[in-house]
This record gives structure tokens, C-alpha cells and sequence, in this order.
């Protein structure tokens, strides 16, 4: 939801440094890697109930996660980076539930299971819808610069990362935080599905013979 905002103004944040990060042969590739090595650390540390930490973490992987789309901006996208950069995403976005169940099974697995259920229906609808809109030639006005068709939603990446703060601020609050952020990923995943119904009606290849 608030995606379309943000991202432009990170860009124009994160140019100048993607520029000389470009220009002194760093490549996109690596800065993904690395961040999602950092972000990775915040399964332990949030496990171990070190929530500042694993809010650092968090922090550094957004931080690259930024930066490498700046590089990549820079010194030409790849379809390659563009994978990895959406694939390794959705499976770090993934990791944090899972932490906090590790850190209290009895208290958070239940609100942690609701909140991956939701993580998979909001990533299976914007990837399929990705996958049909690249097959007809569509491309998202919100977000042109995406190596992908950019599907929006009530929760995005920047509500996703929000929650994360929350929960890493306020642990105490993990299941009613979670419980809440589930129900409106799950509102956006039934919206996707009727968006893609609704956009993807008629032949497979429109226009074609």
C-alpha cells in the first residue's frame, strides 16, 4: 500500500551511493547476497530473545536490499538479479515468524503458522500474477523499474518490514501484532486473486491469431 511512495524516494536516496558502489566494481549480486546473510542473523538472534539485534539485522538487510537495486540501476538489471533479489525477499520475509516461534512455541507458534499461511498467499498471488503479466507483455505503472511486474496490496513490503519493527520492539505483542497483520495479508491475497480473474480473462495470448 504504501510501497508506491517509498520506493521512489529510497531511490532517490540511495543513487548517488549506488553510483560510486557501481562505479568501483561491486556488483549487485554480491550486495544481495551479503544482505541476506546479514538478515539471516536475525533468526538467532531473535530466537535467543535478542530482539534489538535481530532488529539490526533486519535493518542492514533492508539497508543492501536497497542498494543493490541502486547498483543494479547503475550498472545495467539482469533477469538474474532480479530472481534472486525477489526469491531470497520472500524467504528472509519468511524466517522472522519462524524466529519467533523459536523463541516461545507455546506463546507464538500458532500467530507465527497464521502469519506464514498469509506470507505464502500474498507471495504465490503476486508471482503468479507477475508470471501471466510478463506472458502478455504488462507492465506495472506503479513500478516501472521492477524487474517484475509490481502487484500491490494492503500489506507490501514496507507494511511487512513495519511489522517486523513492531514485533521486534514490542515481543511481548507478537500474537496479537501477527494475528492482525495475517488477516489483512490474507484480505490482500483474496484481492489478488480476484484482480487476476478479472485481468487475465479471454485467450492466453491476446491480440495474437
Amino acid at each position: 500500500m504504501l510501497d508506491c511512495y517509498l520506493v521512489p524516494w529510497q531511490e532517490r536516496v540511495l543513487q548517488l551511493p549506488g553510483r560510486w558502489l557501481a562505479g568501483n566494481g561491486v556488483s549487485a549480486n554480491a550486495v544481495t547476497i551479503v544482505g541476506f546473510v546479514t538478515g539471516l542473523l536475525a533468526v538467532p538472534s531473535i530466537a535467543l530473545h535478542h530482539y534489538s539485534l535481530g532488529l539490526a539485522f533486519i535493518a542492514v538487510n533492508r539497508l543492501l536490499d536497497g542498494l543493490d537495486g541502486a547498483i543494479a540501476r547503475e550498472s545495467g538489471p539482469t533477469d538474474r538479479g532480479a530472481f534472486l533479489d525477489i526469491a531470497l525477499d520472500f524467504f528472509l520475509y519468511a524466517t522472522i515468524p519462524f524466529a519467533f516461534a523459536l523463541a516461545d512455541p507455546a506463546a507464538n507458534g500458532l500467530a507465527a503458522s497464521a502469519l506464514l499461511l498469509s506470507f505464502v498467499g500474498t507471495g504465490s498471488s503476486f508471482l503468479g500474477f507477475a508470471v501471466i503479466a510478463q506472458k502478455r507483455g504488462l507492465s506495472s505503472t506503479a513500478m516501472p523499474k521492477k524487474g517484475m511486474y509490481y502487484l500491490g496490496g494492503i500489506t507490501e513490503g514496507a507494511e511487512t518490514i513495519a511489522l517486523f519493527v513492531l514485533l521486534c520492539l514490542l515481543p511481548g505483542a507478537f500474537t496479537i501484532l501477527a494475528s492482525v497483520f495475517a488477516v489483512f495479508a490474507l484480505v490482500t491475497t483474496v484481492a489478488r486473486w480476484w484482480w487476476g480473474w478479472s485481468a487475465f480473462a479471454g485467450p492466453a495470448n491476446p491480440g495474437k491469431p
